[in-house]
């Protein structure tokens, strides 16, 4: 396609809700995140995996909560940081991602993207469709469905 000044713009982009834990920015692909709010009133769930933090009500319905620190393997933030939650529906359930902050949303194409290098890190490389490079940072683009399989697909992953 073709702008108006004659310059060729890149039809082939998506979209991206960068949200961060510590200093490093993830992104998620617009599509699958449906709400951005701040978690209140958090149940712990007894026995659960050490990433779900427990379960939290988002207008009436019954989400479960998971701390993407603990699913990346990130040392906990100090107490009494500011989090946000990141809304994700997998299979007909309802997630809130719990993350440090959330940031814009960036339009990316393919001249940035590359893959999953081979030295991230091994508890990252699975949960990472690739990366993008962008003005000295790097945005690891996380694969949601990675991220909320857990139960019979994981332990099988693991086997």
């Amino acid at each position: 396609m073709q702008a108006a000044n004659g310059n060729t713009v890149p039809t082939d982009t998506t979209d991206y809700v960068t949200v961060f834990v510590g200093e490093t920015m993830f992104g998620l692909t617009i599509d699958r995140v449906h709400d951005v709010f701040v978690p209140a009133g958090i149940t712990p769930v007894p026995l659960a995996p050490r990433e779900i933090v427990g379960l939290l009500n988002l207008r009436g319905r019954v989400v479960t909560a998971l701390c993407l620190r603990r699913r990346l393997g990130i040392p906990g933030r100090e107490a009494g940081a500011a989090e946000m939650a990141i809304g994700l529906e997998q299979a007909g359930e309802t997630f809130a991602l719990i993350v440090d902050g959330v940031g814009e949303v960036l339009k990316l194409g393919a001249d940035t993207q590359e893959p999953v290098p081979i030295n991230l890190d091994p508890r990252w490389r699975d949960l990472s469709l690739g990366v993008h490079r962008l003005d000295g940072r790097l945005l690891v683009i996380l694969d949601v469905d990675a991220l909320l399989a857990f139960g019979d697909a994981r332990e099988a992953k693991v086997a």
